[in-house]
Parts: C-alpha cells; structure tokens; sequence
C-alpha cells in the first residue's frame, strides 16, 4: 500500500508451489519496477542491466492518468510545488539561524570628534561579532558628540519578510487537502479554540470516504490471482450511534 499511496503503482509477483498453484504475493519496490510490452515486467535496480520476470507473473495496481496507462501518477502531485515551497522556506530559515552574519543595520556616524583610530577600532569590533554569539552590544564614547551623529538604520529584517508562519500554515492545509486526511487523525494542533471536532466521526468519515475505495481497488488483487488472498475485517464505528428520540 506504501508503494501505491506514494508511487502511484504497486507490483506483486506470484510464487507457486511445486503443483503450480499461488503460494504467495512478494512486494516488489516500485521504485525499481519498469513496465513492458505483453504483460512484461523487469527489476531495473540500475542504468545498466534490468532482469524480466516471468510473464503473468506479476501484478500492477496503478493510479488513473488522463495521458497515459502505463504507468500511474501519484495523487499527491497537485500538492508538489506547496510541499516544495515549504521545504524551501525551512531551509531558508535554518540557514538563516546558522549563518549568524546578517546585514541588519548600517552604523552611520557623522560626529567629527570620531577619529580614524576609533572607527578602525569599532570596525575591528563589529567584524568580531560575525558568528555564533554575534548578537552583543556595543560601547561607543564620544565626549561632547553631537545629536544624532551616531545613527542606526536598519536595512530589514529577512527573517520576517519571510512570511514563515504563513507559508508553513498555507502548505500544510494544501498536503491535508490533497491526502484528503481529517487534521484531528494526524495529531494537529487546532489554531482555534473551537478546536477539530470528534476524532470518532472523524475517524468513520475517513474510513468510508478514503479506506473503503482503496480495499476495493485491492480485492481486484483476487480476480487476478483467481482465489481471495485480499480479505480486510468489516469496520466498526468508532463514534456512538445517534438514537433518535422516543415519540
């Protein structure tokens, strides 16, 4: 089902018993699974060589495509460049803590009593807050300076144009929607106090809306094999039956 859910494709090669009847269903990595002509199907595990199975011999479940049929397309897909935006804003993020040098401000000091040796000095200084720790402060003296002749102006903050909190919330509604998967089975945290609702319902929804088709599209396991080597147990409500009221 892993393969299936993530691939788009599931295979399954049948191993008989010395009467030639089905003994058992082995996995077989989709990753490495390529489809050929006339039932055919090979494990290429490289570029360089690729190894048939035996024809008849293998079972492909695929996810429909409106431009092809030999292969299935994943349903995730829709959500691909959502994910991969959020992947980026984490990564921007993680660097952005890591590298610790950040051009967050200018110092510009127009007062004429600074002389060269001081403004080399707190260069010197400013130059040795780069790195971890760098967020120190810094002493500057002036004696009978004048108003505004050190000034500091920021040039702004990358971190918040970001627009992380955002872009983490937008994403992770758009992978939910297109998994089709109830936020409270995941273990999200609600963002408000009305919270996610009854887990139970929510439970049974997903069952009969998400699990029940993909049973069905795996019992055509048993009309390939021609014996019921797919049997799921019959589900049971997890939330409580509404009675109606007694008249």
């Amino acid at each position: 089902m892993l393969n299936f859910l993530l691939m788009g494709n599931a295979y399954l090669e049948r191993r008989d018993n010395l009467a030639a009847r089905p003994l058992e269903l082995l996995n077989v990595p989709a990753i490495y699974a390529r489809a050929g002509r006339d039932d055919v199907f090979w494990w290429a595990s490289n570029f360089q060589a690729a190894t048939e199975f035996r024809p008849g011999y293998v079972f492909h479940l695929l996810e429909d495509d409106i431009a092809q049929e030999i292969y299935g397309t994943p349903e995730w897909l829709s959500a691909l460049q959502s994910g991969l935006l959020n992947e980026s804003a984490t990564i921007f993020r993680r660097r952005y803590y890591i590298n610790g040098s950040h051009a967050g401000y200018i110092l510009y000091i127009s007062e004429e009593k600074f002389d060269q040796a001081d403004s080399e000095a707190l260069e010197e200084a400013m130059a040795n807050a780069k790195g971890p720790g760098n967020f120190r402060d810094l002493y500057l003296h002036i004696p009978n300076g004048k108003e505004k002749g050190v000034q500091v102006i920021p040039v702004g903050e990358a971190a918040a144009k970001d627009d992380f909190l955002n872009i983490k919330s937008v994403t992770r509604d758009d992978l939910l929607a297109a998994h089709r998967v109830p936020p409270v089975l995941l273990g999200h945290i609600p963002q408000n106090a009305g919270g996610l609702g009854d887990p139970a319902k929510a439970a049974d929804v997903f069952h009969f809306a998400e699990i029940e088709p993909l049973q069905l599209r795996l019992q055509s396991i048993n009309d390939w094999l021609g014996v019921p080597a797919v049997v799921f147990n019959p589900y049971e409500r997890q939330a409580a039956p509404t009675v109606a009221p007694a008249r």
